[in-house]
């Protein structure tokens, strides 16, 4: 059975933030069920690239996965109507508990990416676009800072590149 198709919008620009209203919509675009599950996986996959371990940094400590589980929700409180929407519906899948993502390879994760930029340049409002690109590196970011010296790895400024390209943010 497939799921329902889910409608997105975002706010015009300037407006304040719809949290906690309903903003009538400047655009809004529909996404099919493997859409919608590209957009809401995406965000968990990317944390746990960023907290397993890879050749040149190694696993991260619990408070490392605990930035990026803040980072997550962090969306809760973001002015796209997309992220919040997404973050909704990634607590909604377990009773408030975002899923870890599926193990994943990084090739497979930058193709996703990518994946998802072409979905959201054709479905979504730009600025709903941009916002939820920079808020999926986020959680890779914070976990990749989160480390006891303050010192980021070369190998995690890579990973943070790697996403950024792939997310068309760079």
């Amino acid at each position: 059975m497939l799921a329902p198709e889910v409608p997105m919008s975002h706010s015009v620009a300037g407006e304040p933030s719809s949290a906690g209203r309903r903003a009538a919509p400047a655009t809004t675009a529909v996404y099919s069920a493997a859409e919608w599950d590209l957009l809401t996986s995406l965000p968990g996959r990317v944390l746990v690239a960023a907290v397993s371990p890879a050749p040149g940094r190694p696993g991260r400590p619990v408070a490392a996965g605990l930035a990026g589980l803040d980072a997550v929700a962090a969306g809760r409180s973001s002015d796209s109507d997309l992220v919040r929407a997404v973050v909704a519906a990634i607590y909604a899948r377990d009773e408030g508990t975002p899923p870890a993502g599926r193990l994943t390879d990084l090739v497979d994760l930058l193709a996703a990416c990518r994946t998802a930029v072409r979905v959201l340049h054709r479905r979504a409002d730009p600025a709903d676009s941009a916002a939820y690109r920079q808020w999926v590196q986020s959680v890779a970011a914070r976990v990749c800072r989160a480390v006891p010296d303050g010192t980021m790895a070369p190998a995690d400024r890579r990973l943070l590149e790697r996403l950024g390209t792939a997310l068309a943010l760079r």
